[in-house]
């Protein structure tokens, strides 16, 4: 089975963090369907899932593009009430046919692309991860963006959001086969807030797979974040107060978001052990963490020597 996927995670454009119930409405994608709701470890809002009819062109590695048709999935989630990510991704499927046959057979398989005429081969994923993408090929960039900036262009936000950071790109493939043990993992990162994640695995299920991907985007971006406004702080070039003042929104809406795999299954917690090996994720995530809280600690002792001794 190939899945392939992309995840566009940006901050929402609002002043403080949605409610759950607030972030609920706003992820209403389809009328009718309620979003998914959940408050722990931390709360999170998924949109029902929407779809696409696509029939486009399958970029491969050497050779003509394969021709898919089928539908993409679709959806928005959020996460701490203030991560939002737009996610898209298919089943890729082959077949014999190379005619396309009435959209009613494909909207009954939600979230497959069918190849016409021949199955794909390895070469799929690798060309789908490349950075640049040839004219009228499968763009599933394109449909996260959308429906994250459906989200972002609802009137229930107030666009003074107090954190200005990058939108990360993840796109990413993942193949699962039966006979396969372990998971393999290979995570890239390029200029322009994209990334790449490549999984190779044993049976895992489609819906676990999406799951851990779009874990993988949320705590990328928190990462990517954190590091942007550690360095626009720029502790120990301007005075600390100043310095310390420039980073309260990361405490107040950030640190406490970092949770890996909290809420994913227990057949896909090999790929956070490996991403934690390396790039080691969590491992720069705590050290950022110590230096910020080390300055706050520093800071909060120099003004307590500052503070003038009281008389009796």
């Amino acid at each position: 089975m190939l899945i392939l996927g992309e995840v566009h995670s940006g901050l929402l454009q609002n002043r403080s963090p949605l409610s759950v119930d607030l972030a609920a409405q706003v992820l209403e994608l389809v009328l009718g369907e309620a979003a998914l709701v959940s408050e722990r470890p931390i709360p999170f809002v998924q949109s029902p899932s929407t779809l696409a009819g696509v029939d486009c062109g399958l970029a491969v590695t050497a050779g003509k593009p394969l021709r898919a048709i089928g539908t993409v999935t679709a959806r928005a989630l959020l996460a701490g009430g203030h991560v939002v990510q737009g996610s898209a991704h298919a089943v890729i499927a082959g077949t014999d046919r190379t005619h396309r046959l009435p959209w009613s057979y494909y909207l009954a398989r939600p979230g497959v692309l069918e190849t016409a005429g021949r199955a794909p081969g390895p070469g799929v994923a690798e060309a789908f991860l490349a950075a640049g993408r040839a004219p009228d090929t499968l763009d599933l960039g394109a449909i996260a963006s959308q429906i994250a900036d459906q989200i972002q262009a609802t009137e229930m936000l107030d666009r003074k959001s107090k954190i200005k950071v990058v939108r990360t790109r993840l796109r990413w493939a993942a193949e699962a086969d039966d006979e396969a043990s372990g998971v393999r993992v290979e995570f890239g990162v390029d200029a322009d807030g994209f990334r790449t994640l490549r999984l190779r695995t044993g049976p895992i299920a489609a819906a676990d797979l999406v799951a851990v991907c779009e874990d993988v985007a949320l705590h990328d971006w928190l990462l990517t974040a954190l590091i942007e406004l550690v360095r626009k702080s720029a502790l120990g070039v301007i005075p600390r107060r100043d310095a310390l003042e420039r980073l309260v929104p990361a405490i107040d809406y950030l640190l406490h978001l970092w949770m890996p795999a909290a809420r994913l299954s227990a057949d896909v917690q090999p790929v956070w052990e490996a991403l934690e090996r390396r790039p080691g994720f969590t491992r720069q995530w705590e050290t950022l963490n110590r230096r910020i809280r080390d300055q706050l600690s520093v800071g909060a002792a120099t003004a307590a020597v500052a503070q003038p001794a009281a008389v009796a």
